[in-house]
């Protein structure tokens, strides 16, 4: 059972950021604007970049997790590199500090497994930062599809190489989000796994188109690379009964429906909210905190997606021994 914080909501939840990058920055902006919370510190090893948070925002900063947590902190936030996520959640996990963690939740699902563990037996909240479900977009996709037989997803997420990616390729620094859509879009478990990766400008793979099955029998597919000039978020899901195109950076999501012998459709621009989704996740996180419910992404789900994304830089096609149903599922929620 997760233990909800003692106090009532109009008490101050003292939070910490750990890791001053550009996601830990965010943490820290967004969370020194929310009602409720006092941002305690952050803490990262890099002067320079404690530097710029402590002038910007005025956020008191320290040199690591130790004199962190000598502050005094209820919850944190933790956007440190992936190879130090499983050291530091369980540390603050063993202090019985309720964990945000960004994605993936881990190195390996080993790692992952072991800080789920830890926090079921500490009653702590342990949520994954999977940013992407709380785009009002994403969400409006959602909504669009409850309900339907979902046939096939396709997403594509391209851009250029980002200069401070180093020990990640594109499948774990960006298809990781989309795997995770696929099964949130589903409500179904992926078994099959088609991976084609490619390293043809830098030393990790740059370049993945992943294919994939539901155990529902849904059809997937990612395309996702770092050789784009632009940034490019698109998603398209084709059911029995309509078919969504949605722009996750633009928060342009349209609907075909209405499909007619003759080749006639309707169309309708569907209407999508303005919140900020980091935002948006944060207020979920400290929202299950307080009242020691399940988080919007647990860590089992962060574990499942990162198990796929896995599989896929295994690089050989793979399939589960799980059973498939013989159609696509109706998705209720």
């Amino acid at each position: 059972m997760v233990r909800a914080v003692k106090g009532s909501a109009s008490q101050l939840l003292r939070v910490g950021v750990i890791g001053a990058g550009i996601m830990g920055s965010n943490h820290a902006r967004v969370l020194a604007g929310l009602s409720g919370i006092q941002l305690v510190g952050a803490a990262d090893p890099d002067p320079v970049q404690r530097e710029l948070l402590d002038r910007v925002l005025g956020c008191p900063t320290v040199n690591d997790l130790d004199a962190l947590l000598k502050l005094g902190v209820d919850a944190v936030t933790i956007a440190a590199p992936t190879h130090l996520h499983h050291e530091i959640a369980l540390a603050c996990i063993a202090r019985g500090i309720h964990v945000l963690v960004e994605k993936p939740i881990a190195s390996s699902v080993e790692e992952g497994r072991e800080i789920i563990a830890a926090a079921r037996r500490a009653g702590v909240t342990l949520m994954v930062g999977h940013v992407e479900r709380f785009n009002p977009a994403v969400q409006a996709i959602k909504d669009a599809i409850r309900g339907e037989d979902i046939l096939s997803i396709a997403i594509t997420r391209v851009g250029p190489f980002p200069p401070r990616m180093s020990n990640v390729g594109v499948v774990i620094d960006l298809a990781v989000h989309d795997i995770d859509l696929i099964r949130w879009f589903t409500d179904s478990d992926i078994v099959e796994v088609q991976p084609q990766l490619s390293s043809a400008v830098a030393e990790r793979e740059d370049i993945a188109l992943l294919q994939f099955r539901t155990a529902s029998g849904v059809l997937a597919h990612i395309n996702t690379n770092w050789l784009t000039p632009f940034k490019a978020r698109n998603v398209t899901v084709a059911t029995r009964g309509k078919y969504v195109m949605g722009d996750l950076l633009t928060r342009q999501v349209t609907e075909c429906f209405g499909f007619q012998p003759d080749g006639a459709y309707s169309m309708r621009h569907l209407s999508v909210g303005h919140d900020e989704p980091l935002c948006a996740e944060l207020i979920a996180f400290i929202s299950a905190v307080r009242e020691g419910k399940t988080p919007a992404v647990t860590g089992e789900e962060g574990v499942a997606s990162l198990e796929i994304a896995i599989r896929c830089l295994d690089g050989k096609p793979t399939a589960s021994a799980a059973p498939r149903h013989p159609g696509p599922r109706r998705v209720a929620g």
